[in-house]
């Protein structure tokens, strides 16, 4: 796997752990804590809302879904 890869894939976990771990977050508190653009965070969660690991119940707002991240290959998305 590219360098690349890994780091996009590290960094799709530690969003979805930061989402799981506050409940429900914005999609500007992401840019905020991750120093990424906002084009780049829209990835990473069109990536973990694929994979029904999280939904947004409001424009902007994002929380996780019941669904296990165990359970989900990332990889099928890239």
């Amino acid at each position: 796997m590219k360098p690349s890869t890994d780091r996009m894939l590290t960094r799709i976990k530690s969003v979805y752990m930061f989402i799981n771990e506050r409940g429900t977050v914005t999609t500007q508190e992401l840019v905020d804590e991750f120093g990424i653009t906002p084009r780049t965070i829209q990835r990473d969660l069109n990536v973990l809302a694929y994979n029904d690991l999280i939904h947004s119940p409001s424009k902007g707002k994002w929380t996780t879904t019941k669904k296990k991240s165990e359970d989900v290959v990332i990889m099928k998305c890239i």
